[in-house]
């Protein structure tokens, strides 16, 4: 199979690298200056185990590329903000024999939060999720690091809305081959919303930095139990901690190999770049999303849904407002909730 790699930022690029090492054909596709970089320089992968760089065929869009092959998988790793865009452009490809990507091809969902595949579902017939658990970062044009030891990272991948088949177990054969362990599972979405749990702390490290204090933690304790009473309310279910970390058991460590500390997550990097965009409003926006849908009020989730794309629209620098400031604009939201009966549960 070819892999054809829809957003060759921090994840795509580090799941294409690996894919490529390890033997497998690969097409980068990314815009601007990352495409230019990658197109004129390769896809540098740094890694515990050494720096490679990668030319790769890269693209800017399907148009570079025509007919698609039958045997193509689509993989989209471009935030969710960008879903929609990247699947009208990709649907109506012609692929060899006769029909469309759409009609056709696997599209396989690499993304943070649960809503992409389900904008996938209204054009793709065969749609797959993937929890992913991949620290990576986009480093500057053409870069990207994967800090994971000894696993890359742990993809588990199923057909989406439920159960598996053989092109999902196919899939994951070439990601184990390349430096992942990908478990094929029937319910990936319980993996996914257990993911957005942890993913619900994005917003707060892009505010005010990586969570490193205790008056943080505790704040994101606080945002996580909004978001498990939305899902309960819901009849959403997701892997317990327990599960996860059995799962991950030592497969996947943090290995500095730049003397660097760890960084943080995918919306601080959004806020870092300056895209003027984030993903807020499909993390602890999902979360609100239910809560309304459920009668559950979730104000600390609004706060940061709210403060995080402030951050983006206004380019303001990641982690600029002081964690103090932060919880306390936390305190006044919950304050405001409690003080209005219409809003209580």
């Amino acid at each position: 199979m070819r892999y054809i790699i829809i957003g060759a930022g921090a994840v795509g690029g580090a799941i294409g690298g690996r894919l490529a090492e390890s033997g497998h054909d690969v097409v980068l596709v990314a815009r601007g200056g990352q495409y230019e970089a990658l197109r004129d320089r390769g896809l540098r992968l740094v890694t515990p185990d050494g720096p490679h760089t990668h030319r790769l065929p890269t693209v800017d869009g399907p148009g570079a590329l025509g007919e698609l092959r039958a045997d193509d998988v689509l993989l989209l790793a471009v935030k969710t903000q960008d879903s929609e865009a990247a699947l009208a452009a990709w649907g109506p490809v012609p692929v060899a024999g006769g029909g469309t990507a759409a009609e056709r091809l696997p599209l396989v969902c690499a993304q943070n939060g649960v809503e992409s595949q389900r904008l996938a579902l209204r054009r793709f017939r065969r749609v797959y999720g993937v929890c992913v658990w991949l620290p990576a970062t986009f480093v500057e044009p053409g870069v990207v690091s994967a800090a994971g030891m000894p696993l890359t990272g742990i993809l588990h991948i199923g057909r989406y809305p439920h159960g598996t088949d053989e092109t999902a177990r196919l899939i994951a054969a070439d990601l184990e081959r390349s430096r992942f362990e990908a478990p094929v599972v029937t319910d990936v979405t319980r993996w996914q919303y257990a993911k957005l749990l942890g993913n619900l702390a994005n917003a707060i490290e892009a505010v005010s930095g990586v969570l490193t204090s205790e008056e943080g933690i505790a704040l994101y304790g606080r945002v996580r139990a909004e978001g498990e009473a939305a899902l309960d309310a819901a009849g959403l279910a997701y892997a317990s901690d327990e599960e996860q970390k059995q799962a991950r058991a030592d497969k996947i460590r943090f290995e500095p190999f730049d003397g660097s500390e760890r960084g943080a997550g995918s919306s601080w990097q959004s806020l870092n770049r300056g895209t003027g965009t984030i993903e807020a409003d499909y993390l602890n926006g999902e979360v609100a999303l239910l809560g309304r849908l459920h009668g559950v009020p979730t104000p600390l989730n609004d706060l940061l849904q709210r403060l995080a794309n402030e951050f983006a629209r206004e380019r303001r620098a990641a982690g600029s407002m002081k964690m103090a400031e932060l919880v306390h604009l936390a305190d006044e939201a919950v304050a405001s909730v409690q003080d209005t009966p219409a809003l209580r549960p």
